[in-house]
């Protein structure tokens, strides 16, 4: 399948590469560390696919990066104020999942991220990218299933959740519209 790139995926590209470069790894480096395979990296470090959540969560770890860090950086905006319309939505190729940086810098703690969640659409992501941060949901718009480790919750408009201890994380909307939710999150 094609797929053009726009601008906001092609810094990113970009960055992915210079953060690994910047390291002094190889791609076979950044591939052990990540458990993203060095074709995939690649691939994504050349512009010929775009790279799901859950690989971009992995390459972030690997880097010691939130996913909304290393999505920052690829901006390159690192101003105090940020307006309604100054981030850019990055779209999951697999799952149409849409996020997007409200608020991240890399020298505050607190990070704000806008997310649109399909109707259908489900996202996975391992316990790893939360070894580092807590963080909250509160849902917007719509209905937000939610599996933590073992745990199941059923989110509605206003609900909110704040996640304990680190553990593989499911975020599914099994309704007929879009979710629509805010996630708040600390690195600690």
């Amino acid at each position: 399948m094609d797929h053009l790139m726009d601008d906001s995926e092609r810094r990113l590209a970009q960055h992915i590469r210079a953060e690994r470069e910047a390291r002094n790894w190889s791609l076979a480096d950044l591939a052990e560390r990540s458990d993203v395979s060095k074709a995939a990296i690649s691939k994504i470090e050349r512009g010929e696919v775009s790279p799901t959540a859950g690989v971009l969560v992995r390459l972030a770890e690997a880097f010691g990066l939130t996913l909304a860090g290393l999505l920052v950086r690829a901006e390159g905006d690192e101003k105090r104020l940020q307006r309604a319309g100054d981030g850019a939505w990055w779209t999951d190729p697999g799952t149409g999942y849409r996020r997007r940086q409200a608020f991240a810098r890399s020298w505050h703690p607190v990070e704000i991220v806008d997310v649109e969640l399909p109707p259908g659409g489900r996202v996975v992501l391992p316990a790893s990218s939360y070894a580092r941060i807590r963080q909250v949901v509160r849902v917007v718009e719509g209905h937000l299933r939610l599996h933590e480790g073992g745990d199941l919750f059923d989110l509605g408009p206003g609900d909110c959740l704040g996640f304990g201890a680190p553990g593989e994380v499911i975020f599914s909307n099994e309704s007929d519209r879009s979710c629509f939710y805010c996630v708040a999150l600390t690195r600690s």
